[in-house]
């Protein structure tokens, strides 16, 4: 069983930057793909980023060149670094984990929100 827990969201001001982390226990973490999502209301949930085992990264055209995703396989742990937030970011933010091609693991979510 893997479990994600999700912290570093609040409330920040446009323009302004978070880091989110996603900490992940059991074993499979270094082998599969993460990714954050994101719901914000009366949307449906958006993938925002992705990150292979390997590093590779992919990332909604709505964040390009804002986000970056990264993982430390050592701490078991994936990140979100988030600048120059706008409004249109406000959601929650969600960790998963990929396993055998399959949005598998969820974590609980955290809060972002920015303030015009």
């Amino acid at each position: 069983q893997v479990q994600l827990v999700e912290s570093g969201g609040g409330l920040v001001q446009a323009g302004g930057s978070l880091r989110l982390s996603c900490a992940a226990s059991g074993s499979i973490f270094s082998s599969n793909p993460m990714g954050w999502w994101r719901l914000a209301p009366g949307k449906q949930r958006a993938l925002v980023a992705r990150i292979t085992s390997d590093g590779t990264t992919n990332y909604a055209d709505s964040v390009k060149g804002r986000f970056t995703i990264s993982r430390d396989n050592g701490k078991n742990t994936v990140y979100l670094q988030m600048n120059s937030l706008k409004p249109e970011d406000t959601a929650v933010y969600c960790c998963s984990l990929v396993v055998n091609g399959i949005w598998t693991y969820w974590g609980q979510g955290t809060q972002v929100t920015v303030s015009s």
